[in-house]
């Protein structure tokens, strides 16, 4: 009775928080269905780290025996130290992805550069607000909308807020079909947003599927170096599914293997969401920062769409450049909606597809770059 008297008053007021922010994550993972399998495994981390004297982390017990948590374990051995779950992760994501609608209409790649401008904005607006240069693009990869390039440059950065990011990247991805529609609505007229675009798929040969993410990987690895990991992984997942005879291992690495990284990543960023680390008024303005982001990547592809019409005879539907941000397959079924919305026969899927796909490429490069420059300007 004693013991659990001295557990119960070792509980802080931060402690208590956050068992309420992990019971909000579990309850929008199970009861809202947002990324059930990233924010159920970090709601429910997020309490057992918190825990008086929690056995998932390591500490000293009486008489000086070391007792090693397996929570601490797995973020100083599988992110800490390699980075290891969130580029592993790449290679499940890269099987599960088609680039088919990219390739049938490529001037969609553009939509994937178009559409980080929210990364840049936000790690200067950061800036503004008195984060230093490395965490100030730590959180500005929110606006990734990638959850595993989040961790990786938060972590590469050894960013003090890695769990308020990670919580954000995830939450924010989750949430697409809230901040996308807002956004878009922002910036656009119901006539430009029912503007139709007929899809015309061309045969993309197995050849070109094979040598895409070869020929990408090369590229990117020439233009920016540090998101070879990323990058690399990604396009070995795919070349595992478009090579024709590595079908088991494919949908291995789409489901089995897809699924274990992910809820050990989940549980494993716990680890930086200790109370001590996470309850400060500059995890509320991480979050604000990473909405920034979020919605300003979504107009900036909207804005450069919108200049490309300009000169088009063709023009596009600017709603199809917030696509290019790397929430797949989720802001693709977002301009779909909206456009559905407009107009019942207008049907903006696979453009949308195509440019999504696109930000898959998009944000590992983009967090490359950040983790190429950044360094260049705090020597």
């Amino acid at each position: 009775m004693e013991f659990l008297l001295s557990g119960i008053l070792a509980i802080t007021w931060q402690q208590v928080i956050m068992y309420c922010i992990g019971g909000l994550l579990i309850y929008l993972a199970i009861g809202k269905g947002f990324e059930p399998a990233l924010l159920m495994p970090m709601g429910f981390g997020a309490i057992l780290v918190n825990l008086p004297l929690s056995g998932v982390l390591d500490q000293i017990l009486e008489g000086g025996i070391e007792s090693h948590g397996i929570i601490q374990w797995l973020f100083e051995t599988t992110i800490e130290s390699s980075e290891a779950l969130p580029i592993l992760l790449f290679i499940g994501i890269g099987a599960m992805i088609d680039f088919g609608p990219l390739l049938s209409n490529p001037k969609m790649m553009i939509f994937g550069a178009a559409a980080q401008f929210g990364i840049f904005f936000t790690i200067a607006l950061a800036c503004l607000f008195g984060f230093d240069l490395k965490d100030a693009a730590s959180i500005g990869i929110i606006g990734a909308a990638d959850g595993p390039t989040s961790i990786m440059v938060s972590q590469i950065f050894d960013s003090k807020y890695m769990g308020a990011i990670a919580v954000a990247a995830y939450s924010y991805m989750a949430l697409v079909p809230i901040i996308q529609p807002f956004a878009i609505k922002l910036v656009t007229t119901q006539k430009e947003r029912s503007i139709r675009m007929p899809y015309n798929p061309r045969n993309i040969s197995k050849l070109t599927r094979i040598l895409f993410p070869i020929i990408v990987t090369i590229i990117a690895g020439l233009i920016a170096p540090m998101s070879v990991s990323l990058v690399g992984f990604l396009m070995f997942g795919n070349l595992l599914r478009e090579c024709g005879c590595l079908n088991s291992l494919s949908q291995t690495a789409q489901n089995e293997f897809a699924n274990i990284i992910t809820l050990l990543l989940g549980i494993t960023i716990s680890f930086s969401m200790q109370a001590e680390n996470f309850v400060r008024f500059e995890t509320f303005l991480i979050m604000l920062l990473g909405l920034v982001a979020f919605i300003f990547d979504s107009i900036g592809g909207v804005l450069f769409a919108k200049l490309m019409n300009l000169f088009l005879k063709e023009k596009i539907n600017p709603m199809i450049g917030a696509a290019g941000i790397s929430a797949f397959p989720m802001s693709a079924r977002v301009i779909q909606k909206l456009a559905m919305a407009e107009d019942k026969q207008n049907h903006l899927l696979m453009h949308a597809i195509g440019a999504n796909v696109s930000g898959q490429i998009g944000s590992v490069i983009a967090g490359g770059i950040i983790l190429y420059l950044i360094p260049q300007f705090v020597k």
